[in-house]
């Protein structure tokens, strides 16, 4: 009986290794080598792809709440470290629309005029868009790309999102080859530009105010409104967007600076509302530490600009950046740009002899505070000429920097700042408040 069932189970084990392969509901996937194929379920799930082997992204995107997706294939990874994931784990309904092969597209919505769609997620696979809010799709989504964005075309290859004051308007940039369709998110108009300088972009990404494409796994910084390309590029992706280990050390490995190192020049926020930190030759937004910080180079907005600041304060639509006892002027519009005519000498301008140690202007008010050793002197913005309408000391004999918000008047003096209630506060006041040391989250150090 043993050797006849024996036999019997031989005979269907060579039944089997010769009959036809079972059939599966197969998905293509855009990655995969030419004719081949995964089909759904199987293993090419479990060989997850490997961002520090030099890949191509197929979109980069971040979320409302400051994450950075990169997507490849049906994988993506949350962030600047650690493993790939299945994209559908955290983005569900994108596993209903694998046929479509990968996520050709995404961007963050950046339009604070319309609540119902600022800080979604938009991706776009073939000839549709998906919009997400806190991970979840969106009602009535997946709709066509004409639909919802007229005059885009399908089957994109990358996409991202440009504010107002980046963009003329709140507006987003479609790539698909060397052709770029921006779109104004208001009035849904679009304007076709031809880029023939950059690379095919696979994927686009905005981050501090600065513009990648993605091109293998390089990348090109461009103006998003010229596309212009300063500096020498490609750069290899790995070594700033992404923690490689050793070799690839310039973005996510580079050690910090403590924060008991810090000495600040200046401090100040625009009418956009941004507010930028100096140091030496080095500039750090404040506003966007969620995204992640990161210190560039002060030449890089302001281009005029090299090495450090004495002073920097905003007054209207302009910021002004002192240094050396002369005095810069730029719209602080689309990209910085310098008022013809400036520099200009303080003395000329602000109507003050030599250099100055700091300078800040209070919301909605036009009376910069200029100080200067232990002095500080009023001047009258909308004054003309303007000159000196106050000078009154301070308990300091030299600050490094000075800031003035809805909570008073900071005074930084190396790593620590001082608050006061107000500017005539700080003149009058006789006793010191209690130092306080600055924010490791907010100014990229380490306690």
């Amino acid at each position: 009986m043993t050797v006849v069932l024996l036999s019997l189970y031989v005979c269907l084990a060579l039944a089997l290794s010769n009959a036809a392969p079972v059939q599966h509901d197969k998905i293509m996937i855009k990655d995969a080598p030419e004719g081949h194929s995964h089909p759904k379920g199987e293993d090419h799930h479990d060989a997850l792809p490997d961002r520090c082997k030099g890949i191509e992204f197929n979109a980069i995107t971040p979320d409302e709440k400051g994450n950075t997706f990169f997507f490849k294939g049906d994988h993506l990874w949350k962030g600047f470290s650690g493993p790939a994931v299945l994209s559908n784990s955290i983005f569900k309904e994108l596993d209903e629309y694998h046929h479509l092969g990968h996520v050709d597209a995404a961007f963050h919505m950046h339009h604070q005029d319309d609540p119902s769609v600022h800080d979604h997620i938009y991706f776009f696979l073939d000839n549709k868009v998906f919009s997400y809010y806190n991970y979840t799709l969106e009602q009535g989504y997946p709709v066509e790309i004409q639909q919802e964005f007229p005059g885009i075309p399908s089957h994109l290859d990358a996409a991202v999102e440009c504010p107002k004051g980046e963009c003329i308007t709140d507006s987003v940039l479609f790539f698909k080859g060397n052709e770029i369709h921006s779109f104004d998110i208001k009035t849904k108009s679009v304007k076709k530009k031809v880029w023939t300088h950059l690379p095919n972009c696979t994927s686009a990404f905005r981050w501090l105010e600065h513009y990648y494409c993605f091109h293998g796994y390089n990348f090109t910084r461009f103006h998003p409104v010229s596309g212009e390309v300063t500096g020498i590029y490609p750069k290899d992706a790995r070594k700033y967007f992404m923690r490689c280990g050793e070799g690839f050390g310039h973005g996510g490995n580079a050690s910090r600076q403590r924060c008991s190192e810090v000495k600040l020049n200046a401090i100040s926020t625009d009418d956009k509302g941004r507010t930028y930190a100096f140091q030496d030759a080095m500039y750090l937004r404040l506003d966007t530490h969620r995204y992640g910080s990161h210190h560039f180079p002060i030449s890089r907005l302001w281009k005029e600009i090299s090495g450090g600041v004495d002073a920097v304060f905003s007054y209207g639509e302009n910021m002004y950046i002192v240094k050396g006892g002369q005095v810069y002027i730029y719209k602080s519009a689309a990209h910085y740009t310098l008022i013809e005519g400036y520099p200009k000498p303080l003395k000329e301008e602000l109507g003050i002899d030599g250099t100055v140690d700091a300078a800040f202007l209070c919301p909605n008010q036009h009376i910069v505070n200029v100080i200067q050793g232990q002095k500080m002197y009023d001047i009258d913005l909308a004054a003309t000429p303007r000159a000196v309408k106050k000078e009154r000391p301070i308990p300091f004999p030299k600050i490094d920097a000075g800031f003035c918000d809805a909570n008073g008047v900071k005074v930084f003096i190396g790593p620590e700042y001082y608050l006061y209630e107000s500017p005539t506060i700080l003149a009058l006041g006789k006793i010191k408040p209690a130092p306080q040391k600055i924010s490791p989250e907010k100014f990229n150090c380490e306690e």
